[in-house]
């Protein structure tokens, strides 16, 4: 990995000028902006027109927003609409959304022409904070989700938390979720920071620290096969639960759960003190976000079943062992069941 992040408020209205200077950026003539119907509304402007005055050549497509837009059907019409507007191996892909819209994007760019540059500007806290950083790309299908995509990563990502104060308060609640996962699997620091004042308060130095954690980890493995997939804490039960509601509950939510739930399990059964539980639990009501949910652990278990972290017949699950602190465990995959089991009910 080796590329800018730039974390600054404000700096939309200078976009053109940022990617000017960044050497990655050299010799594109055209920008694809792909974005949902939400944020075009309320960006797409000001990032078109900046490229424009500066002599590049914009052309822009919205998805329906939310997770459904991520699926192969809207995948292909992405890359047929890029085909038809002749997009070619000199130009880029500019990502202006959430994490649908950065995931989307950044497996399109990773498969059209067998790769285009593509740019990150996210526009959630979520985004802003995980899925934007570390160049996992995918869409989602029928059996589960992030179950095809790539490692691909951005030109440059460009972070400007003004444009979080347009979020509504359950989708910013949704980016905590992510930050009091980089503060659990390795980061008292930030705990104690989210403990003392609220992330709307301090947004540009708890993104860069969040930055940071995920930016130091994926260094060490970005390909997933050992330290990184201590980011995954919460996702397998996560995920599962998405699936199981079609979506309608949201991936913040859904990690939550699965951080409260697995953590639980491990308080049950010895792995870690109380104290860990009651520091998370704390943080997840603070935010706004759920710690529990009514599916049955079969219902759960049985959906988690096809993630893509499973290994034959076992999966690498994270578990918490201390306040800020998480080591990886393999286990046999029926044990996931003990574990949503001992982690559902109080």
């Amino acid at each position: 990995m080796n590329y800018e992040i730039l974390i600054k408020s404000g700096i939309l209205s200078d976009f053109a000028n940022k990617i000017k200077a960044n050497m990655c950026c050299e010799q594109i003539k055209t920008f694809a902006i792909v974005t949902d119907k939400n944020v075009s509304a309320l960006y797409e402007k000001t990032v078109a027109e900046s490229l424009i005055n500066a002599g590049f050549n914009v052309i822009s497509y919205a998805i329906a927003p939310g997770e459904k837009s991520k699926s192969g059907a809207q995948f292909l019409t992405l890359q047929n609409w890029l085909a038809e507007n002749q997009v070619t191996r000199s130009d880029a892909l500019i990502a202006l959304g959430g994490g649908v819209v950065g995931d989307l994007t950044g497996f399109t760019a990773a498969t059209y022409l067998r790769g285009v540059k593509f740019i990150q500007v996210p526009t959630t806290l979520l985004a802003m904070v995980d899925s934007s950083v570390g160049g996992k790309t995918a869409i989602d299908i029928p059996a589960g989700k992030n179950l095809v995509g790539a490692f691909y990563q951005p030109s440059v990502v460009i972070c400007d938390p003004t444009v979080l104060s347009t979020l509504t308060p359950e989708i910013f609640s949704d980016g905590c979720a992510e930050v009091i996962k980089h503060g659990m699997i390795c980061s008292e620091k930030l705990l104690n920071i989210l403990k003392v004042s609220p992330i709307h308060e301090n947004l540009e130095e708890i993104i860069a620290e969040n930055v940071k954690i995920k930016w130091d980890i994926v260094q060490k493995d970005e390909f997933d096969t050992g330290e990184r997939q201590l980011l995954n804490f919460g996702h397998t039960i996560g995920h599962a639960i998405e699936k199981l509601s079609k979506y309608e509950i949201s991936h913040g939510k859904s990690v939550a759960i699965g951080m409260a739930m697995i953590t639980r399990s491990s308080v049950k059964m010895g792995l870690c003190p109380p104290e860990c539980l009651e520091v998370l639990e704390s943080l997840l009501e603070k935010c706004g976000l759920p710690n529990r949910i009514d599916f049955s652990p079969e219902e759960i278990f049985n959906a988690a079943l096809s993630d893509k972290k499973r290994m034959g017949d076992t999966l690498t699950e994270v578990i918490p062992t201390k306040i800020g602190l998480c080591e990886l465990k393999k286990m046999p995959i029926n044990e996931l069941l003990e574990r949503v089991k001992k982690g559902g009910f109080a």
